[in-house]
Order: C-alpha cells, then structure tokens, then sequence
C-alpha cells in the first residue's frame, strides 16, 4: 500500500503538539526544501514545514522522487476553526468546489483522495473521542491546498482554550502513526447535507461506507457539472452517489453522473462484506 507522508506546520498548535508527541523520528536521508523526510514506522513518513498548511499548493511535487512515485497520501493535522468555537475532531478532503479559494488552492479544483484511509482516522478518533468529551465527524470538502496526491487534513477543534487537550492530540498522533483501512469498505461520493455531514459520518461509523468528496448542501449551490465531475473521479474506487436527501439526485450537475446508491449498499461493520444489507 502507498505511505502516509504526515506534514507537520510549524505555525499550526494542532501540528506543533503531535510533532512534540513524536520527537524526532529518525531520517530517511531525503530532503524537501533541506528539512529531512523521517521515518515514522512501516508505511509512514513525517515532513515537518514552516509555513501554514493551506500555503502548501504542489507541496507534492517538492517531495523527493522516490516518495512522490510511491503514490502516498499527504495528511495534514490541524487546528479546526470556527465561528461557533466547535470542540471536535475532524476529517476532510481538500478542494474548492465553487468559484472562490478564500482558504487556499484553486477555485473549482478538487483535490485526490484516500477514502479508506480517512475513514479508517474517522473510525479511530470516533472510538476514542466520547472519553474525551468531543464528537468526530467528516466535514465537506472545503479549503485547499491544491495537490496533485491524494490528501486530508485531520483536525482538532479546541475553541476558545489556548492550546489543543494533551489526550486529543496523544489520540491524534496515535492515529496516524499507523492507519489501517478496512478492505471491505464500499466507496462513494457523499452529496448534501451540512457542512459536518452527520448522515455520512453515521454511515462510516455503522457501516463500511468510505466516503471521498463530500459535497455539502451549500456548495451544490455554486457547483458545476465539471467539478461534479472532477470530484467524483477524485474518489478512487468510488461505485457511485450517496445521497443525503433524495431532491439532490436531479440537480443539473448532479444528473446523469453516477448510480445512486442506497445507505444499505454497503454492510454493516462488522458483518461479513460483499453486498447490500437492510
């Protein structure tokens, strides 16, 4: 399977704390910009950057050849911002699906994705995250970087506390140490919804639903049929749409795209995998 490669920014506290959890892991011997590429297991590499994440446009084309022909997955912890000063854990795929790129990359361009991968974080932040007091969740596809790998961003949103809880940020490093998805996941794009996508986090939770491109409620309102297009073939493997409410299928980008597919098109976890379940 094609490594992890977790870039750590220097600027970010979510970032900073994981890579103080880790230490210095030792190097690889490759370089990008002359900070050392480093080992932190079997399948996972760490690349600590002084700059903020969402600057890192074609960050994947500075990494060294070697990594970048294995194919890997660039994940991203960060702090979660936002207005209501939510405490949670998070996961999302990258992208502008409307015409701005007020957070970083490019409007109208989706980013690739690891669908069973960022399920597999879901999954693992979720286990962990009613001890702590938090709720984890997808959110909609968003914000950039714009890249040409696949790649997420694993969030811990703290509000209005100077810095992230010790046992989130001790949960998060844990998980990305090792991720390991679940090869019975059936794949899909999530449409509708709001912006945290309750309806596809419960599905990934009590199903094996990986979802890729999560196409939120509000950016159906500016997406085109290109970047429907786009998005869906962002998310490798996918068998078709899942839908949050039914009116979306006919939407005029939407139409025509993919099947739709129902919730119970994937197994319950933890039940044996290959066809629908009620």
């Amino acid at each position: 399977m094609p490594p992890v490669v977790v870039v750590l920014s220097d600027p970010d506290p979510v970032a900073r704390a994981v890579g103080e959890r880790w230490g210095t892991p030792p190097s690889t011997g490759e370089f990008v910009d002359g900070a050392p590429v480093r080992s932190l297991g079997p399948g996972a590499l760490v690349l600590r950057r002084p700059g903020p994440h969402l600057a890192e446009d074609d960050l994947d084309r500075r990494l060294p050849g070697s990594v970048r022909e294995a194919g890997p997955t660039l994940v991203f912890p960060s702090i979660h911002r936002s207005e209501r000063e939510i405490r949670c854990l998070t996961v999302h795929p990258l992208g502008n699906l409307g015409p701005d790129a007020e957070l970083g990359g490019r409007a109208r361009t989706v980013v690739p994705t690891d669908p069973a991968r960022m399920a597999a974080v879901l999954r693992g932040l979720a286990e962990g995250a009613p001890a702590l007091g938090v709720g984890a969740t997808y959110e909609a596809t968003h914000h950039g970087p714009a890249l040409g790998l696949p790649a997420f961003f694993a969030e811990i949103g703290f509000g209005p506390d100077p810095s992230p809880d010790p046992a989130q940020v001790q949960l998060m490093a844990d998980m990305l140490t090792a991720i390991e998805p679940d090869g019975g996941d059936r794949v899909a794009l999530a449409v509708g919804g709001g912006h945290y996508a309750p309806h596809f986090t419960d599905l990934a939770l009590r199903r094996r639903w990986a979802f890729g491109h999560v196409i939120s409620r509000h950016a159906l309102d500016v997406l085109d049929r290109e970047t429907a297009r786009a998005a869906f073939g962002a998310t490798p493997g996918a068998e078709g749409v899942v839908y949050a409410r039914a009116a979306d299928v006919d939407r005029p980008a939407l139409r025509d795209l993919a099947p739709r597919l129902p919730d119970g098109f994937a197994p319950v976890r933890g039940t044996a995998a290959g066809g629908p379940s009620p």
